[in-house]
Parts: C-alpha cells; structure tokens; sequence
C-alpha cells in the first residue's frame, strides 16, 4: 500500500541489459496490439532490445521507470538513439595541388555528425503524461553533449500522434519522403539476363566505388567501410553489359556507359516480422499461391510469402548507376538479390529510396506492401551552428538520391 506522503516519479535512465529486458519485451509487446479486424505488423527484435542501433559508431538507449519514493514500480516507455557523421551537402574543391587525380571544380563531401532518433515507446496507459516529450529531450542532451549538430527521426505520415510529437512540441520539420519498396520473395528463382555480367565486390572494392561514386550523395555514411565490413553485410555488387570490364580499378577510371550497384543487408538476423490480423480466407488465398509457385515454377506465380508467421528480410541499400542501361542492370540486381534471399529463407526484400530516385523504375516492389511516401522529420541541435557553404541543412533543397543507412533500418 502506498503512503499518502509517497511522491510518484518518471525517472529517465539508461536502459541496463541485465535486469531490464523482460520489462522492455513486455512495453514493445503492449504498443504493438493491433486494432481490432485489422492487419497489423508487428517486430521480434529476437531478445536484443537494442539491436537495431548496435552496430552504430555512437548508441544510446533510455528507459521511463515509474518510481514510487525509492521503489521502482516498472518501465513504461523507452528510446533508442544513435550518431554518425553523414553527407549533408557538397562543395566545390578548386585546388588539385593536393590531389592531382581530381578534375577541376571537382564536388567534394561536406560531413556533419547526425543523430537518429528510433524506437520510441510509451505503454498504452501512461500516454498523455509527457513520457514520450521527457524521453525525447534526455536523448536529445545525450546528442549534444557528443557533437551531433543534427537529429533526425523516420515515422509514418499517418502517424499523426508521432508527427505532432516530433514537429509541434520538439521542433523537428518535415524534411524529406522516401519511398519504402517491398518485394515478396517467390518459391522459384527469377531469371537474370544473360546480356547482363554481375560482379561481386570486396568490401575494400566496395568501399572505393562508394566513395568515388557516392560520397556526395545525401546521407552517405563517412564510416562506410564500417558497413560494408560488417558480418551482417552479405556483399556489394556491380551490374554491367556483358564483356565491359574485368576489374574494379578499370571501372573506376574508365566506367562503361551503363551500370549499376546494389549492396545486401542481412535484417532477417537482426529481427523478424509477422503480419497479423489476416482472415482465413487470405491466409488461405496467400497459402495457394505459393503451392501454386512451387508446383509449376515455369508459370513465375506471383507468390505471397509466408509473413503470418515470423519472417526475416534483406535490405538493399547503396543503389546506384549511370547510363541508359542503368535502369534494366539495377532491375538484375534486384532479381539476384531476391535470389540470395530465397536461398536464406527469407520472406521479403526491401529497399529505400528517394522519392524521386531515377533508377526507382527498375526496383521490382508491390504497391500494397510498400509505403510510397516514408516521413523523415530532422531538427537542428545547435543554433550557431553552419555547415560553412551548405548553411542550415535543414533548410536544403532535396536531391534526386539519399543513401539509407542498413543499420538503422
């Protein structure tokens, strides 16, 4: 029994691996009950609450107790956040004196260290308390204190309790809408043109096309090497017409007129997902399908996979690709990289671009399983802070191409 003079408390403190997981689990499987006769899509981050920042340069994540005198009575919200240095612009570098092998008025990356927010929770009955705002701003300190003059976080535009969060009470804008691009992976194997040659890359190869091609791009990781050296990074590869080149270096200093890459993200050992809600008649419907795919593969059924129970993904991240060719050689990629995915028992790919990214025409997805617009919302952390010529990053104009970070997926 509580004491009338008991003060009761929301105390933000760091998440401890030890003795908070079960509590955490608990919070996670509360938020994610779904409306009643509705599809819901719901996360097993697989025992790792913090999975999806671990592999991260800089990570945090806190939790809400509520504490009654000195008496912890239980978590009831939590965040997750994580720091990097990324690609916010670019400048024009007009002496070559230090670098001969740079042409002139050559683009060169502007880094600023970014901060992503993800994973925020609050128990469906300590909502409209200010949890949410107090999780916030704790992370946000954390931010500062380690030099990131940005935050950022990614939420659905339909989410409107999250939306007015972020943009009405911690001064976050709406900032850029990418596109998430789902595919099913089907029981029988797309077929890859034979006019088309795939490469694949060695990390160290990767990591110099990527630089090379890509550093300008917006949000490209300055640690790249880090992810393409990651065990969860299932390789790079380069799609080119058949008999253009026979090694990296000459790709890179004499490029065909048409190619493209793609980069395979291992999710499916990071966390699961499971559709819910679904009638008898679509499991029904779905199950169908795929006896239909595996008994007469030659007729290519387009498949539902089975995603009413637990089923990992790949991410496809770093697409990319020049020519007139680059759309069909990017739409080879995706076919090899559905491939991969079948053979690990995956139930889906995935992959996220800009709204308006050129080579999205070639990124086979379904429209009902996809999000057309994703909604990014980001926030200047530091006032007197300038990225010298690209001024307030948040004020930028949008390019044609961003470059999704795999880890924070």
């Amino acid at each position: 029994m509580m004491a009338v003079n008991e003060q009761v408390r929301i105390v933000i403190r760091e998440f401890n691996a030890n003795k908070d997981c079960r509590q955490v689990e608990e919070v996670e499987r509360r938020c994610e009950v779904g409306p009643s006769g509705k599809l819901s899509l719901f996360t097993d981050l697989l025992g790792d609450p913090i999975c999806r920042v671990r592999h991260s340069p800089a990570y945090l994540m806190l939790v809400a107790e509520i504490v009654v005198g000195e008496e912890s009575r239980g978590i009831v919200g939590m965040i997750r956040g994580c720091i990097k240095s990324v690609t916010c612009g670019k400048r024009v570098w007009r002496n070559n004196h230090d670098f001969p092998k740079l042409s002139h008025q050559q683009h060169l990356p502007v880094f600023t260290k970014l901060a992503y927010i993800l994973g925020l929770r609050v128990s469906p009955h300590h909502r409209r308390k200010g949890i949410g705002l107090k999780l916030v701003r704790k992370m946000e300190e954390w931010f500062r204190e380690n030099g990131a003059a940005y935050s950022y976080i990614a939420t659905e535009n339909d989410n409107h309790a999250s939306v007015k969060l972020f943009t009405h009470k911690c001064g976050y804008a709406k900032f850029r809408t990418p596109s998430i691009l789902v595919q099913p992976v089907f029981a029988h194997r797309v077929k890859i043109s034979k006019t088309i040659t795939i490469y694949k890359l060695t990390p160290t190869e990767a990591e110099t096309l990527y630089r090379h091609k890509f550093s300008t791009t917006e949000f490209f990781p300055k640690d790249i090497d880090s992810i393409l050296n990651n065990k969860l990074n299932l390789g790079t590869f380069v799609a080119v017409p058949k008999g253009t080149f026979s090694c990296i270096n000459e790709f890179l200093t004499n490029p065909p007129e048409s190619w493209a890459v793609l980069s395979v993200w291992n999710c499916k050992d990071v966390f699961k997902l499971e559709v819910r809600g679904a009638s008898r008649m679509m499991k029904g419907l779905a199950k169908t399908t795929r006896l239909m795919d595996r008994a007469f593969p030659w007729l290519k059924v387009p498949s539902v996979p089975e995603v009413f129970r637990p089923f990992g993904l790949h991410f496809m991240y770093g697409l990319g690709g020049e020519g007139p060719l680059s759309v069909k050689l990017t739409k080879a990629l995706c076919d090899l990289a559905h491939n991969l995915a079948a053979e690990s028992g995956c139930g889906v790919v995935v992959t996220e671009v800009a709204s308006c990214e050129p080579l999205k025409l070639g990124i086979p997805h379904w429209k009902k399983l996809s999000c057309a617009e994703d909604l990014w919302c980001i926030k200047r952390l530091g006032e007197d802070y300038s990225d010298g010529s690209v001024g307030d990053w948040t004020k930028s104009r949008p390019g044609l191409s961003i470059f999704v970070d795999p880890r924070e997926f």
